[in-house]
C-alpha cells in the first residue's frame, strides 16, 4: 500500500483515493477482472493507469476516438508516465518505433482503437509476444446495441478472454442503464468478476430546464452572466450549429461550430482552440465532446433535446469534471420530441426501434417533470436519491398554485370526449378552438372551452395533472392522454384540486460561504497566464498543465517553498520539478507586493487542509461544517456520497451536545408536540413515537427533538 501511494503522489499529485478506486485498484493488481460504473469526473483513468505503472508489462487501452487517446497520452506523459497511441495519424515509421518500444518493454500503457486490437491478426499475433499486464475497455458502454452510443466494431472484444485468457480485463463506463450493464458483462465474455457502482450523482453540476420558445434571448441573458467561463452547447443537427454559432457571434461572443461535415482540419483546429480556452464556446453536435479531457467546462446546454437519459448524462457530465460548480441547462419544446421520434425508427428492427422509443419518452418526462430533476437521473441508474436536492429548477423554485377544478374538469372532460386517442398537443388545440382539429371533433361541447388561457398554460396544467395521477400517457410510439381511476372525483365535482399557476426561480439570497481563508482572484489569473505560456511551449491543453482546482488551491494556500508546493493536489513529484519554481515566483512575488502571509499551515499530518473542512476521519465534523455553510442534509449526503440517515444522524449528535441550535432542523411547534408525546410515553423508541404522531413528523425529525431532549436533561434545563 505504501508504494501504491508513493506512485499516486509521485506521477498524479495526489495524496488519497477517491470512492471504491482504491478497492478497483487492488482488484486489478490481483489479476482479477472488473466492471466499473463510475460517473464522468469520478475518476476512472486513474483505476487503470496507476495499476499499470505498479506491474510489470504493458497495459493495453481500448479508446473509441483518437482525440481522446492523445488526451490521455499527452496528460501521462506530462506526468512522467511512459505511454502511447496507435491510430492512423501516426506515419509507418512512428507506428514501428512503438512496436520496438514494446518489444523491449519501454511503454506502460498502449492506447489502441478496438479494430486494431482485435481485427487486426498480425497485431494480435505481436502482442502475444508482449508481457501484457491489463486489457483497459473504456467508453466500454459502446459494445452494447442497448446503450446509447452502440458502436459494432466494440463487438470483436469479446474475442480478448478467448486470446488472452490469462490477462485481467476491467471495463469502465459513465453511462449504463441495467440492461446495458448486463449486455456489456456478456459482450465481454466475463464470468469471473467483481462489479462497482459508484453513485451516478453530480452534486456539483446544477440542472435546469427552460422552454425552447424563444430560447435565444434567455441563453444570451445566461452566457453574459458567464464571461470567461467555457462552455458547450449541443444542437441536434449539422445546420443547427452554424446558425446558432453564427447568431451567438453576432451577439458578440467566441462561439464556433463542430460538427461531422467539417473538414477534419477544422475540426481539429477548433477542438485545439478550444482545449487552450482560445474558444470559449463550442456549439456542436453530440460527435463532440467524446474525445476531450477538459477539466473546466462550467456549462454545458442543449439547445435541441437528446435522444436519451444516457446520452443527457454523459454530455452534461462534461461539465465541471474538476467538481466545481458548473451548470446544464436543457432547451425543451415538444416538438423536439415530434421531430426525433420519426428518427428512432430502424428499418426492419422493430425491438430496436421500441427500446429507442421508450428511452426517447423518458428524456421527455425528465424534461416535463414536477419532481426533483436530480432525484428523477438517479432513480433512471437505479439509485435512490432524496426528493430535494436543492441545485435543480425544480427545487430552486417557487410553484404558485391556484383552484384549478374548472380548467381539470375541462382537460379531464376534453380526454374523455376525445375517446382518450389523442396527446397533450391536439387536446390544447381542441380546448383552444383551434382550426387545425378534425372537423367531427369541432362538433362537441368541449371544443374551444378553453380560449382564454394561452397554450403554456394550458400545458402546465396538464403536466401538473400527469404528475399527480389524475392522468396518464400511454407508452405507444405516440402517447396519448388516459383517463385513471382518480379522474372521475373530478369529473363528478366531488374533489377540487390545486394546480400550477406559474413557476418563478428563486433568487439568489446573497449568502456566500464563510471560510477561514480567502482565495486571490488576482494571483489566479496570474497563474493562469503562467499555465497558459507553459502549455503553449509544450504544445498541449492549458488543464494538462493543471487544472483550475490545482491554481485555486496555490491562490488560496501561498506556498512559499516546493515543500509546500508538494502539499498542493495535482502537484506531483514530476510536476514538482518541471513547473514548481515557475509558479512559486509568482506567488512569492504576490505575496511580497501585497503584504500577504501563506497560510499553509493550515495542514494534518503533512496534508494540506481545505478552508474550513475538518481532520479526515472526523465525518461527524464535516457534516456539521457543510450544513453551517448552508447546506441541506440532503445535499450534504449527495456530496459526500454517504446515506442522507447518516448525515442526520451527525447533525442529532450536535444537537445532543449542544452545538447546533434545534430549531435550525425542526420548527419549534413540532419539537413542542414531539416532546410532549415523548414525556407521556413510557416507550420513547423512535418507531412507536412515529406511529403516534404521524405523516407530519419524520424520523429525522423525532430523532433531532429527542437529541435535544436529551442535552436539556444533562445541562438540567426543564423542557
Amino acid at each position: 500500500m505504501e508504494n501504491i501511494f508513493k506512485t499516486l503522489k509521485h506521477h498524479f499529485g495526489y495524496t488519497g483515493f477517491r470512492l471504491n478506486q482504491e478497492e478497483i485498484i487492488n482488484t486489478v493488481l490481483a489479476k482479477k477482472d472488473a466492471v466499473v460504473l463510475m460517473p464522468t469526473g469520478g475518476g476512472k483513468s486513474i483505476c487503470y493507469q496507476l495499476p499499470a505503472l505498479l506491474q510489470h508489462g504493458v497495459t493495453i487501452v481500448v479508446s473509441p476516438l483518437i482525440a481522446l487517446m492523445k488526451d490521455q497520452v499527452d496528460a501521462l506523459r506530462l506526468n512522467g508516465v511512459k505511454a502511447a497511441y496507435l491510430n492512423s495519424t501516426l506515419s509507418s515509421g512512428e507506428q514501428q518505433h512503438i512496436f520496438q518500444q514494446l518489444q523491449s518493454n519501454q511503454l506502460k500503457l498502449l492506447y489502441v482503437a478496438p479494430e486494431r486490437l482485435v481485427g487486426d491478426a498480425r497485431f494480435i499475433q505481436f502482442l502475444k509476444q508482449v508481457e501484457i499486464s491489463l486489457f483497459a475497455i473504456d467508453e466500454a458502454h459502446c459494445i452494447s446495441q442497448w446503450g446509447h452510443d452502440f458502436r459494432p466494431e466494440y463487438l470483436v472484444l469479446g474475442e480478448l478472454k478467448k486470446q488472452f485468457p490469462g490477462v485481467p480485463l476491467i471495463a469502465l463506463t459513465a453511462t449504463a442503464d441495467a440492461l446495458t450493464k448486463k449486455d456489456i458483462i456478456a459482450k465481454l465474455a466475463l464470468t469471473e468478476y467483481t462489479l462497482f457502482e459508484n453513485s451516478f450523482n453530480r452534486p456539483n453540476i446544477f440542472y435546469y430546464v427552460r422552454p425552447k420558445l424563444n430560447y435565444f434571448d434567455n441563453l444570451v441573458s445566461y452566457l453574459k452572466a458567464k464571461t470567461g467561463d467555457s462552455g458547450i452547447i449541443y444542437c441536434l443537427s449539422r445546420a443547427g450549429t452554424e446558425t446558432l454559432a453564427g447568431k451567438l457571434n453576432a451577439a458578440g461572443f467566441r462561439a464556433e461550430a463542430y460538427h461531422a461535415g467539417l473538414d477534419k482540419s477544422v475540426r481539429e483546429d477548433r477542438q485545439d482552440r478550444f482545449l487552450r480556452d482560445e474558444i470559449r464556446i463550442m456549439v456542436a453536435t453530440i460527435a463532440f465532446g467524446m474525445g476531450i479531457n477538459k477539466s473546466n467546462v462550467r456549462f454545458v446546454v442543449h439547445a435541441d433535446l437528446p435522444k436519451n437519459i444516457e446520452g443527457y448524462y454523459q454530455e452534461t457530465g462534461r461539465a465541471g469534471r474538476d467538481g466545481l460548480q458548473s451548470d446544464a441547462i436543457l432547451y425543451y419544446g415538444v416538438g423536439d420530441l415530434q421531430k426525433l421520434k420519426s428518427f428512432a425508427v430502424v428499418d426492419g428492427n422493430p425491438e430496436q426501434t421500441k427500446i429507442l422509443l421508450k428511452k426517447l419518452d423518458k428524456m421527455a418526462a425528465f424534461s416535463e417533470a414536477r419532481s426533483c430533476r436530480r432525484q428523477f437521473l438517479l432513480k433512471y441508474f437505479n439509485e435512490e436519491a432524496p426528493d430535494f436536492c436543492g441545485s435543480c429548477d425544480v427545487c430552486l423554485s417557487n410553484f404558485e398554485k391556484v383552484d384549478a377544478t374548472i380548467e381539470a374538469q375541462k382537460i379531464l372532460s376534453g380526454v374523455s370526449r376525445l375517446q382518450q386517442r389523442f396527446g397533450v398537443n391536439y387536446l390544447i388545440d381542441f380546448l383552444r378552438g383551434s382550426t387545425t382539429v378534425k372537423p367531427e371533433h369541432q362538433l362537441l361541447k368541449t371544443y374551444g372551452v378553453g380560449r382564454d388561457i394561452g397554450k403554456e398554460q394550458w400545458r402546465i396544467y396538464i403536466l401538473d395533472l400527469l404528475h399527480l395521477g389524475f392522468l396518464v400517457k400511454s407508452e405507444d410510439e405516440y402517447p396519448v392522454l388516459k383517463l385513471t381511476e382518480k379522474s372521475w372525483a373530478i369529473l363528478k365535482g366531488e374533489q377540487r384540486v390545486q394546480l400550477v399557476k406559474s413557476i418563478v426561480e428563486k433568487k439568489d439570497s446573497g449568502k456566500k460561504e464563510t471560510t477561514r481563508l480567502r482565495m486571490q482572484p488576482v494571483l489566479l489569473e496570474e497563474l493562469k497566464q503562467v499555465r497558459n505560456a507553459q502549455a503553449r511551449k509544450e504544445n498541449v491543453p492549458n488543464d494538462l498543465i493543471f487544472t483550475d482546482v490545482t491554481l485555486i488551491e496555490l491562490a488560496t494556500y501561498l506556498p512559499m517553498n516546493l515543500n509546500d508546493l508538494g502539499k498542493i493536489s495535482g502537484f506531483g513529484n514530476v510536476k514538482v520539478g518541471k513547473y514548481g519554481a515557475a509558479f512559486l515566483s509568482v506567488v512569492k512575488s504576490f505575496c511580497k507586493e501585497n503584504h500577504l502571509t501563506s497560510p499553509m499551515g493550515l495542514k494534518d499530518n503533512g496534508k494540506k487542509k481545505h478552508a474550513g473542512e475538518p481532520k479526515m476521519g472526523d465525518s461527524k465534523q464535516y457534516s456539521l461544517q457543510l450544513f453551517r455553510q448552508g447546506r441541506n442534509p440532503a445535499q450534504i449526503a449527495a456530496m459526500r456520497e454517504i446515506s442522507l440517515n447518516t448525515v442526520e444522524s451527525h447533525l442529532a449528535y450536535f444537537i445532543r451536545i449542544g452545538e447546533l441550535d434545534i430549531h435550525l432542523l425542526v420548527p419549534k411547534e413540532k419539537v413542542k408536540r414531539i416532546l410532549q408525546e415523548a414525556q407521556s410515553m413510557e416507550d420513547n423508541r423512535l418507531a412507536p413515537l412515529k406511529e403516534r404522531l404521524g405523516d407530519d413528523y419524520s424520523y429525522a425529525e423525532i430523532r433531532a427533538a429527542l437529541n435535544f431532549w436529551l442535552h436539556l436533561k444533562e445541562t438540567g434545563v426543564d423542557i
